[in-house]
Protein backbone atom coordinates (compact mmCIF):
# COMPACT_ATOMS: atom_id res chain seq x y z
CA UNK A 1 0.00 0.00 0.00
CA UNK A 2 1.61 3.34 -0.95
CA UNK A 3 0.96 6.36 0.58
CA UNK A 4 2.42 10.18 0.44
CA UNK A 5 3.43 12.07 3.52
CA UNK A 6 1.99 15.45 3.53
CA UNK A 7 2.93 18.49 5.77
CA UNK A 8 0.12 20.60 8.05
CA UNK A 9 1.37 23.94 6.93
CA UNK A 10 -0.95 24.49 3.72
CA UNK A 11 -3.86 26.31 4.33
CA UNK A 12 -6.94 25.51 1.76
CA UNK A 13 -7.23 28.92 1.48
CA UNK A 14 -3.22 29.71 0.37
CA UNK A 15 -2.92 31.25 -3.25
CA UNK A 16 -3.38 28.98 -6.14
CA UNK A 17 0.51 28.85 -7.38
CA UNK A 18 2.05 28.07 -3.80
CA UNK A 19 -0.55 25.38 -3.49
CA UNK A 20 0.87 23.92 -6.88
CA UNK A 21 4.04 24.85 -6.19
CA UNK A 22 4.58 23.63 -2.85
CA UNK A 23 2.38 20.66 -2.67
CA UNK A 24 3.75 19.21 -6.19
CA UNK A 25 7.15 19.68 -5.47
CA UNK A 26 7.49 18.58 -1.57
CA UNK A 27 5.65 15.58 -1.55
CA UNK A 28 8.12 12.03 -0.95
CA UNK A 29 6.69 8.47 -1.39
CA UNK A 30 6.90 6.23 1.49
CA UNK A 31 6.36 2.49 1.66
CA UNK A 32 4.13 1.28 5.06
CA UNK A 33 4.44 -2.67 5.63
CA UNK A 34 1.40 -4.91 4.38
CA UNK A 35 -0.76 -5.58 7.42
CA UNK A 36 -3.05 -7.53 5.54
CA UNK A 37 -2.96 -11.72 5.12
CA UNK A 38 -5.34 -13.92 2.91
CA UNK A 39 -7.79 -15.98 4.78
CA UNK A 40 -7.16 -19.44 4.08
CA UNK A 41 -9.65 -21.16 1.60
CA UNK A 42 -11.30 -17.82 0.43
CA UNK A 43 -9.13 -16.27 -2.78
CA UNK A 44 -11.04 -17.76 -5.52
CA UNK A 45 -9.83 -16.88 -9.13
CA UNK A 46 -9.51 -13.73 -10.61
CA UNK A 47 -12.69 -12.68 -12.94
CA UNK A 48 -12.13 -14.58 -15.96
CA UNK A 49 -12.86 -11.86 -19.49
CA UNK A 50 -15.53 -13.12 -22.01
CA UNK A 51 -16.68 -11.47 -24.84
CA UNK A 52 -17.53 -7.95 -24.89
CA UNK A 53 -20.96 -7.27 -25.92
CA UNK A 54 -21.84 -4.95 -28.89
CA UNK A 55 -22.77 -1.35 -27.88
CA UNK A 56 -26.24 -0.49 -28.86
CA UNK A 57 -28.77 2.39 -29.19
CA UNK A 58 -25.62 4.80 -30.05
CA UNK A 59 -24.08 6.62 -32.00
CA UNK A 60 -20.35 7.36 -30.99
CA UNK A 61 -19.17 10.69 -31.78
CA UNK A 62 -15.50 11.16 -33.65
CA UNK A 63 -14.13 12.72 -30.31
CA UNK A 64 -15.13 9.30 -28.27
CA UNK A 65 -13.02 7.22 -30.94
CA UNK A 66 -10.42 5.51 -29.23
CA UNK A 67 -6.98 4.70 -31.60
CA UNK A 68 -4.35 2.58 -30.73
CA UNK A 69 -1.36 4.44 -31.21
CA UNK A 70 -2.98 7.51 -29.37
CA UNK A 71 -2.78 5.72 -26.36
CA UNK A 72 -0.52 7.95 -23.43
CA UNK A 73 -0.77 10.61 -26.29
CA UNK A 74 -4.12 12.01 -26.89
CA UNK A 75 -6.97 11.86 -25.07
CA UNK A 76 -10.99 10.91 -25.89
CA UNK A 77 -14.78 11.70 -24.52
CA UNK A 78 -16.02 9.06 -22.69
CA UNK A 79 -19.82 9.82 -24.11
CA UNK A 80 -21.98 8.34 -26.32
CA UNK A 81 -25.19 9.62 -27.99
CA UNK A 82 -28.82 7.78 -28.39
CA UNK A 83 -29.34 6.33 -32.06
CA UNK A 84 -31.88 3.47 -32.41
CA UNK A 85 -30.09 2.93 -35.93
CA UNK A 86 -26.41 3.82 -34.92
CA UNK A 87 -26.56 6.68 -37.17
CA UNK A 88 -25.88 10.28 -35.62
CA UNK A 89 -29.47 11.63 -34.67
CA UNK A 90 -30.50 15.11 -35.10
CA UNK A 91 -30.75 17.59 -31.72
CA UNK A 92 -34.46 18.15 -30.46
CA UNK A 93 -35.77 21.69 -29.75
CA UNK A 94 -37.15 20.70 -26.58
CA UNK A 95 -36.87 17.95 -24.29
CA UNK A 96 -39.87 15.76 -25.14
CA UNK A 97 -38.89 12.52 -25.27
CA UNK A 98 -40.33 11.36 -21.53
CA UNK A 99 -38.69 8.18 -20.89
CA UNK A 100 -35.58 9.92 -20.83
CA UNK A 101 -33.63 10.85 -17.39
CA UNK A 102 -33.76 13.85 -15.92
CA UNK A 103 -32.33 15.85 -13.12
CA UNK A 104 -35.53 14.53 -10.85
CA UNK A 105 -36.03 11.13 -12.24
CA UNK A 106 -31.77 10.57 -11.69
CA UNK A 107 -31.59 12.61 -7.80
CA UNK A 108 -34.87 9.83 -7.48
CA UNK A 109 -33.27 6.53 -8.35
CA UNK A 110 -30.32 7.63 -6.60
CA UNK A 111 -31.88 9.42 -3.31
CA UNK A 112 -29.91 12.18 -3.64
CA UNK A 113 -32.99 14.25 -4.37
CA UNK A 114 -36.84 14.31 -3.30
CA UNK A 115 -38.45 10.63 -4.29
CA UNK A 116 -41.24 10.56 -5.83
CA UNK A 117 -43.94 7.02 -7.27
CA UNK A 118 -41.68 5.19 -9.56
CA UNK A 119 -39.05 7.87 -9.74
CA UNK A 120 -40.62 7.99 -13.08
CA UNK A 121 -39.04 10.70 -15.65
CA UNK A 122 -42.06 11.90 -17.20
CA UNK A 123 -43.27 12.66 -13.51
CA UNK A 124 -40.83 14.16 -11.50
CA UNK A 125 -40.95 18.15 -12.92
CA UNK A 126 -38.97 20.18 -10.36
CA UNK A 127 -38.20 17.66 -7.76
CA UNK A 128 -34.28 17.55 -8.44
CA UNK A 129 -31.87 17.37 -5.61
CA UNK A 130 -30.76 20.10 -3.38
CA UNK A 131 -27.25 21.18 -1.13
CA UNK A 132 -23.27 21.09 -2.46
CA UNK A 133 -20.52 22.72 -0.76
CA UNK A 134 -17.00 24.25 -2.50
CA UNK A 135 -16.95 23.65 -6.49
CA UNK A 136 -17.04 20.91 -8.67
CA UNK A 137 -14.21 21.03 -10.79
CA UNK A 138 -14.90 19.69 -14.58
CA UNK A 139 -11.83 18.88 -16.53
CA UNK A 140 -12.16 18.93 -20.34
CA UNK A 141 -9.76 19.84 -23.34
CA UNK A 142 -10.67 23.19 -26.07
CA UNK A 143 -13.40 25.52 -25.33
CA UNK A 144 -16.97 25.16 -25.65
CA UNK A 145 -17.69 29.36 -25.83
CA UNK A 146 -21.49 28.77 -25.16
CA UNK A 147 -20.81 26.95 -21.60
CA UNK A 148 -22.37 29.64 -19.67
CA UNK A 149 -25.46 30.08 -21.86
CA UNK A 150 -25.77 26.08 -21.67
CA UNK A 151 -25.63 25.61 -18.03
CA UNK A 152 -28.07 28.41 -17.57
CA UNK A 153 -30.56 27.30 -20.35
CA UNK A 154 -30.32 23.82 -19.12
CA UNK A 155 -31.04 25.18 -15.00
CA UNK A 156 -33.62 27.32 -16.18
CA UNK A 157 -35.56 24.78 -17.88
CA UNK A 158 -35.41 22.16 -14.90
CA UNK A 159 -35.90 24.20 -12.70
CA UNK A 160 -32.56 24.07 -10.92
CA UNK A 161 -30.94 27.08 -9.40
CA UNK A 162 -28.39 29.51 -11.16
CA UNK A 163 -25.16 28.11 -11.12
CA UNK A 164 -22.07 30.26 -9.81
CA UNK A 165 -19.96 28.84 -12.77
CA UNK A 166 -16.51 29.92 -14.08
CA UNK A 167 -15.03 29.20 -16.86
CA UNK A 168 -10.91 28.93 -16.79
CA UNK A 169 -8.26 28.63 -19.41
CA UNK A 170 -5.21 26.38 -19.53
CA UNK A 171 -2.11 26.68 -21.62
CA UNK A 172 -0.36 24.05 -22.88
CA UNK A 173 1.63 22.12 -20.42
CA UNK A 174 4.52 22.90 -22.11
CA UNK A 175 3.92 26.91 -22.21
CA UNK A 176 2.83 26.46 -18.10
CA UNK A 177 1.54 29.63 -18.32
CA UNK A 178 -1.37 28.10 -15.80
CA UNK A 179 -4.85 28.05 -15.84
CA UNK A 180 -6.68 31.62 -15.61
CA UNK A 181 -10.50 32.82 -16.47
CA UNK A 182 -8.40 35.98 -17.93
CA UNK A 183 -6.21 33.70 -20.35
CA UNK A 184 -7.30 32.99 -24.50
CA UNK A 185 -9.79 30.25 -24.57
CA UNK A 186 -8.43 27.54 -26.57
CA UNK A 187 -9.74 26.99 -29.76
CA UNK A 188 -13.18 25.29 -30.07
CA UNK A 189 -13.67 22.18 -30.33
CA UNK A 190 -17.74 20.58 -30.98
CA UNK A 191 -17.09 16.83 -30.01
CA UNK A 192 -15.43 18.27 -26.84
CA UNK A 193 -18.27 21.51 -26.79
CA UNK A 194 -20.53 18.16 -26.01
CA UNK A 195 -18.95 16.87 -23.52
CA UNK A 196 -18.10 19.66 -21.16
CA UNK A 197 -22.23 20.56 -21.54
CA UNK A 198 -22.89 17.35 -20.26
CA UNK A 199 -20.24 18.02 -17.49
CA UNK A 200 -21.45 21.03 -15.87
CA UNK A 201 -25.02 20.40 -16.32
CA UNK A 202 -25.05 16.81 -14.43
CA UNK A 203 -22.31 17.47 -11.65
CA UNK A 204 -24.99 21.06 -11.22
CA UNK A 205 -27.96 18.73 -10.57
CA UNK A 206 -26.53 16.54 -8.17
CA UNK A 207 -25.01 19.42 -5.85
CA UNK A 208 -26.71 22.83 -7.11
CA UNK A 209 -25.41 24.85 -3.95
CA UNK A 210 -21.61 23.65 -5.27
CA UNK A 211 -19.44 26.28 -7.40
CA UNK A 212 -19.21 25.04 -11.00
CA UNK A 213 -15.73 25.37 -12.86
CA UNK A 214 -15.18 24.44 -16.46
CA UNK A 215 -11.35 24.02 -16.59
CA UNK A 216 -10.08 23.95 -20.37
CA UNK A 217 -7.07 22.02 -21.13
CA UNK A 218 -5.27 23.38 -24.00
CA UNK A 219 -5.29 20.71 -26.26
CA UNK A 220 -6.49 16.85 -26.18
CA UNK A 221 -3.13 15.27 -25.04
CA UNK A 222 -2.76 13.59 -22.04
CA UNK A 223 0.14 15.95 -20.81
CA UNK A 224 -1.81 19.35 -21.55
CA UNK A 225 -5.23 17.67 -19.50
CA UNK A 226 -2.88 16.32 -16.72
CA UNK A 227 -1.73 19.94 -16.29
CA UNK A 228 -5.30 20.95 -16.08
CA UNK A 229 -6.01 18.49 -13.88
CA UNK A 230 -3.22 20.06 -11.10
CA UNK A 231 -4.96 23.56 -11.71
CA UNK A 232 -8.68 22.32 -11.00
CA UNK A 233 -7.42 20.90 -8.01
CA UNK A 234 -5.55 23.91 -6.73
CA UNK A 235 -8.97 26.13 -7.22
CA UNK A 236 -11.47 23.52 -5.57
CA UNK A 237 -8.85 23.32 -2.58
CA UNK A 238 -8.71 26.83 -2.41
CA UNK A 239 -12.94 27.03 -2.89
CA UNK A 240 -12.84 24.83 0.34
CA UNK A 241 -13.15 21.59 -1.33
CA UNK A 242 -15.31 19.51 -3.58
CA UNK A 243 -14.97 17.07 -6.48
CA UNK A 244 -12.56 17.29 -9.49
CA UNK A 245 -13.96 15.09 -12.56
CA UNK A 246 -12.68 13.99 -15.67
CA UNK A 247 -14.79 12.40 -18.13
CA UNK A 248 -11.67 11.31 -20.66
CA UNK A 249 -9.23 8.69 -21.23
CA UNK A 250 -5.97 8.10 -22.22
CA UNK A 251 -4.95 4.18 -23.50
CA UNK A 252 -2.64 3.15 -20.85
CA UNK A 253 1.01 3.44 -21.38
CA UNK A 254 4.33 2.91 -19.19
CA UNK A 255 4.70 6.34 -17.63
CA UNK A 256 1.64 7.01 -16.75
CA UNK A 257 2.36 7.23 -13.15
CA UNK A 258 4.46 10.04 -13.57
CA UNK A 259 1.57 11.96 -13.54
CA UNK A 260 -0.10 10.32 -10.90
CA UNK A 261 0.63 13.06 -8.33
CA UNK A 262 -1.40 15.43 -10.41
CA UNK A 263 -4.45 13.41 -9.03
CA UNK A 264 -3.73 14.59 -5.33
CA UNK A 265 -1.41 17.78 -5.38
CA UNK A 266 -4.24 19.78 -3.93
CA UNK A 267 -5.73 16.75 -1.36
CA UNK A 268 -7.28 18.95 1.08
CA UNK A 269 -11.06 18.12 1.26
CA UNK A 270 -11.06 17.75 -2.87
CA UNK A 271 -11.60 14.13 -4.63
CA UNK A 272 -10.83 13.16 -8.11
CA UNK A 273 -12.71 11.03 -10.23
CA UNK A 274 -12.55 9.66 -13.39
CA UNK A 275 -14.48 7.77 -15.82
CA UNK A 276 -14.08 4.30 -17.22
CA UNK A 277 -14.53 4.41 -20.74
CA UNK A 278 -17.34 3.15 -23.13
CA UNK A 279 -15.60 0.14 -24.80
CA UNK A 280 -16.66 -2.44 -21.67
CA UNK A 281 -13.94 -4.61 -20.33
CA UNK A 282 -10.84 -3.00 -20.09
CA UNK A 283 -8.93 0.06 -18.58
CA UNK A 284 -7.83 3.38 -19.34
CA UNK A 285 -6.08 6.17 -17.27
CA UNK A 286 -7.02 8.11 -15.32
CA UNK A 287 -9.31 5.95 -14.03
CA UNK A 288 -6.70 3.42 -13.07
CA UNK A 289 -4.82 6.07 -11.03
CA UNK A 290 -5.29 4.81 -7.72
CA UNK A 291 -5.59 8.14 -6.19
CA UNK A 292 -8.99 8.72 -8.45
CA UNK A 293 -12.54 7.00 -7.87
CA UNK A 294 -13.23 5.44 -11.42
CA UNK A 295 -16.80 5.83 -12.43
CA UNK A 296 -18.55 3.04 -14.43
CA UNK A 297 -21.72 2.00 -16.53
CA UNK A 298 -25.22 0.69 -15.82
CA UNK A 299 -28.55 0.52 -17.52
CA UNK A 300 -31.30 2.10 -15.48
CA UNK A 301 -34.55 -0.76 -16.65
CA UNK A 302 -38.23 0.41 -16.57
CA UNK A 303 -41.18 -0.94 -15.90
CA UNK A 304 -43.69 -0.52 -19.28
CA UNK A 305 -45.50 2.17 -17.21
CA UNK A 306 -42.19 4.28 -16.96
CA UNK A 307 -41.39 3.49 -13.39
CA UNK A 308 -38.20 2.46 -11.74
CA UNK A 309 -37.58 -1.56 -12.02
CA UNK A 310 -33.58 -2.13 -11.26
CA UNK A 311 -30.02 -1.31 -12.44
CA UNK A 312 -27.96 -4.02 -14.23
CA UNK A 313 -24.48 -3.71 -15.80
CA UNK A 314 -24.28 -1.21 -19.01
CA UNK A 315 -22.37 -3.50 -21.83
CA UNK A 316 -19.78 -0.68 -22.33
CA UNK A 317 -18.82 0.38 -18.60
CA UNK A 318 -14.77 -0.11 -18.82
CA UNK A 319 -13.58 -2.22 -16.39
CA UNK A 320 -10.75 -4.02 -15.60
CA UNK A 321 -7.38 -4.46 -14.24
CA UNK A 322 -4.53 -1.85 -14.90
CA UNK A 323 -1.33 -2.88 -17.06
CA UNK A 324 0.71 -0.48 -14.93
CA UNK A 325 -0.60 1.09 -11.67
CA UNK A 326 -0.70 -0.82 -8.23
CA UNK A 327 -3.81 -1.01 -6.23
CA UNK A 328 -4.32 0.55 -2.58
CA UNK A 329 -5.17 -0.90 0.37
CA UNK A 330 -8.95 -0.37 -0.17
CA UNK A 331 -8.81 -2.37 -2.78
CA UNK A 332 -6.19 -5.54 -1.09
CA UNK A 333 -8.84 -7.75 -0.17
CA UNK A 334 -9.91 -7.88 -4.38
CA UNK A 335 -6.48 -7.76 -5.40
CA UNK A 336 -4.18 -8.88 -2.77
CA UNK A 337 -2.25 -6.02 -3.55
CA UNK A 338 -1.43 -6.20 -7.00
CA UNK A 339 -2.66 -4.27 -10.41
CA UNK A 340 -5.33 -1.77 -9.72
CA UNK A 341 -9.05 -2.82 -10.79
CA UNK A 342 -11.65 -0.14 -12.18
CA UNK A 343 -14.26 0.75 -11.62
CA UNK A 344 -15.22 1.68 -8.28
CA UNK A 345 -18.65 3.55 -8.47
CA UNK A 346 -21.35 3.16 -10.52
CA UNK A 347 -24.00 5.52 -12.43
CA UNK A 348 -26.54 5.55 -15.26
CA UNK A 349 -24.25 5.84 -18.24
CA UNK A 350 -26.88 3.47 -20.95
CA UNK A 351 -27.77 5.70 -23.62
CA UNK A 352 -30.43 3.68 -23.75
CA UNK A 353 -31.44 5.07 -20.36
CA UNK A 354 -29.84 8.57 -21.03
CA UNK A 355 -30.35 11.71 -19.91
CA UNK A 356 -30.88 15.27 -21.34
CA UNK A 357 -28.30 17.46 -22.01
CA UNK A 358 -28.52 20.93 -23.61
CA UNK A 359 -25.86 22.05 -25.73
CA UNK A 360 -26.11 25.26 -27.79
CA UNK A 361 -22.88 24.56 -29.83
CA UNK A 362 -24.00 21.19 -31.48
CA UNK A 363 -27.82 22.44 -32.16
CA UNK A 364 -30.07 21.88 -28.94
CA UNK A 365 -30.71 18.95 -26.90
CA UNK A 366 -29.27 15.56 -27.23
CA UNK A 367 -29.84 12.55 -25.35
CA UNK A 368 -26.64 11.27 -23.67
CA UNK A 369 -24.92 7.72 -22.55
CA UNK A 370 -21.24 6.89 -21.71
CA UNK A 371 -19.68 7.26 -18.36
CA UNK A 372 -19.36 10.92 -19.23
CA UNK A 373 -22.58 11.07 -17.80
CA UNK A 374 -21.16 8.69 -14.64
CA UNK A 375 -18.11 10.93 -13.70
CA UNK A 376 -19.74 14.53 -12.77
CA UNK A 377 -22.81 13.03 -11.87
CA UNK A 378 -20.84 11.08 -8.68
CA UNK A 379 -18.74 13.90 -8.28
CA UNK A 380 -21.36 15.96 -8.10
CA UNK A 381 -23.64 13.18 -5.18
CA UNK A 382 -20.12 13.13 -3.32
CA UNK A 383 -19.72 16.72 -2.98
CA UNK A 384 -23.90 17.11 -2.15
CA UNK A 385 -23.41 14.44 0.91
CA UNK A 386 -20.24 16.82 2.20
CA UNK A 387 -17.96 14.09 3.79
CA UNK A 388 -14.73 15.86 2.21
CA UNK A 389 -12.49 13.35 3.23
CA UNK A 390 -10.56 14.23 0.42
CA UNK A 391 -7.67 12.30 -0.01
CA UNK A 392 -6.53 12.77 3.86
CA UNK A 393 -6.52 14.70 6.62
CA UNK A 394 -3.30 15.91 8.53
CA UNK A 395 -3.11 15.62 12.13
CA UNK A 396 -3.08 18.24 13.79
CA UNK A 397 -1.53 16.58 17.68
CA UNK A 398 1.03 15.09 15.45
CA UNK A 399 1.88 17.96 12.64
CA UNK A 400 1.12 15.70 9.68
CA UNK A 401 -0.42 13.48 7.82
CA UNK A 402 -0.97 10.67 4.95
CA UNK A 403 -2.08 11.08 1.66
CA UNK A 404 -4.78 8.19 1.13
CA UNK A 405 -7.70 7.76 -0.89
CA UNK A 406 -10.08 8.58 1.56
CA UNK A 407 -13.00 8.19 -0.36
CA UNK A 408 -12.40 5.12 -1.77
CA UNK A 409 -11.40 3.85 1.53
CA UNK A 410 -14.68 5.30 3.27
CA UNK A 411 -16.43 2.61 0.59
CA UNK A 412 -14.87 -0.24 0.30
CA UNK A 413 -15.07 -0.18 3.85
CA UNK A 414 -18.69 -0.73 3.85
CA UNK A 415 -18.31 -4.06 1.68
CA UNK A 416 -18.54 -6.38 4.45
CA UNK A 417 -21.14 -4.51 6.44
CA UNK A 418 -24.43 -6.25 7.40
CA UNK A 419 -26.11 -3.20 7.61
CA UNK A 420 -24.70 0.11 5.89
CA UNK A 421 -23.87 -1.65 2.26
CA UNK A 422 -27.38 -2.40 1.43
CA UNK A 423 -28.23 0.40 2.96
CA UNK A 424 -26.30 3.03 1.13
CA UNK A 425 -25.14 1.04 -2.27
CA UNK A 426 -27.86 -1.07 -4.69
CA UNK A 427 -25.74 -3.70 -5.81
CA UNK A 428 -26.18 -4.72 -9.89
CA UNK A 429 -26.29 -7.89 -10.54
CA UNK A 430 -26.91 -8.53 -13.92
CA UNK A 431 -25.31 -7.68 -17.12
CA UNK A 432 -21.99 -8.14 -18.71
CA UNK A 433 -18.78 -5.26 -20.01
CA UNK A 434 -17.02 -8.47 -20.91
CA UNK A 435 -16.67 -9.44 -16.84
CA UNK A 436 -20.34 -10.38 -15.74
CA UNK A 437 -21.72 -8.65 -12.80
CA UNK A 438 -21.69 -10.31 -9.55
CA UNK A 439 -23.11 -9.78 -5.93
CA UNK A 440 -20.58 -7.19 -3.91
CA UNK A 441 -17.35 -5.84 -6.19
CA UNK A 442 -16.85 -6.49 -9.81
CA UNK A 443 -15.12 -5.04 -12.74
CA UNK A 444 -18.26 -3.59 -14.79
CA UNK A 445 -20.13 -1.55 -11.38
CA UNK A 446 -17.41 -1.73 -8.81
CA UNK A 447 -18.85 -1.50 -5.60
CA UNK A 448 -22.33 -0.90 -7.50
CA UNK A 449 -24.13 2.08 -7.59
CA UNK A 450 -24.90 4.89 -4.60
CA UNK A 451 -27.98 5.40 -2.47
CA UNK A 452 -28.82 8.10 -0.03
CA UNK A 453 -26.29 11.10 1.35
CA UNK A 454 -24.55 8.33 3.86
CA UNK A 455 -21.14 6.50 3.47
CA UNK A 456 -20.49 8.44 0.34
Amino acid sequence: MYVEKISHSISSKAALIAIIATLAGSLTSVALAQDNAPIAGTRGAAPQVGAKPALTNAYIPESSIAKPGDAGKLANTHYVLRSATGAKPAAAAVPLITEAETPASMGCVYKIGPTYTGCNPATGGTRHPVGGFGAIALVDAYDNPYAAYDLASFSSYWGLPAASFAQIYCTTAAVNGGCYTSNAPPAGNTGWGLEEALDIEWAHVMAPSAAVYLVEAATNSCADLAYAVQWAGAYVQAAGGGTVSNSWGCGEWSTEGSFDPNFYSAWDKTTYLASSGDGGAGASWPASVPWVLAAGGTTVNRKSNGNFANESCWGGSGGGYSAYENSQGYQFPLTAGGSRAIPDLSFNADPASGVWVYDYYNGGWWIVGGTSVASPALAGIIDNIGNKVGQGTPYAFQGFGYLQNQEAYLIYGQMPTAVDYKKNFYDPKSGSNGYSAAALYDLCTGVGTPRGKVGK
